[in-house]
């Protein structure tokens, strides 16, 4: 474990580089910036609230294995985040995760999430931290997303014309 005021300098960094992807995305013509989504697996799903407080583009969250862990400082601890992560959020989890139980860490978590109750789902599948059943996973995520961002379109912008 990192020291208290690594842990929160780290987090700090990440933040700043998910700040200067959505800036360089913003920059983007053939990106939909209004059509954003947080995916965070693991230790990404323990912070997504912090991240998603702060920065106010996503229009949609992803959290696979996330949850509350441990003593961290309160400038970082994403129990102070959560009400604010008020986006749609979609958290997908083991039943039987030994790292987030869902007793103490899963179900504190979604509570305490600001997305509206119709905005928020917790999908708790069979298995450990990391559900085995990857299909599972991905048809709970793409429908959230096509729920939230609209189904994925192409854009004749990028096509090559002979």
């Amino acid at each position: 474990m990192l020291a208290p005021n690594k842990l929160r300098d780290l987090t700090v960094m990440w933040s700043k580089d998910l700040e200067r992807t959505i800036d360089y995305l913003d920059a983007r013509e053939d990106i939909d910036h209004t059509r954003l989504a947080y995916y965070g697996f693991s230790l990404g799903a323990v912070y997504g609230p912090v991240f998603n407080a702060i920065d106010g583009r996503f229009q949609a969250a992803v959290f696979i294995g996330g949850g509350f862990h441990g003593n961290v400082p309160p400038e970082i601890d994403a129990v102070n985040f959560a009400p604010r992560s008020r986006v749609p959020t979609l958290m997908i989890n083991g039943e039987d995760d030994f790292l987030m139980p869902v007793e103490n860490a899963q179900q504190p978590f979604f509570d305490l999430l600001g997305a509206p109750a119709e905005d928020k789902r917790h999908a708790l599948l069979e298995g450990g931290h990391l559900p085995p059943d990857r299909r599972a996973i991905i048809r709970e995520v793409l429908d959230w997303l096509d729920r939230y961002l609209g189904p994925v379109t192409t854009s004749a912008a990028g096509a090559k014309t002979d």
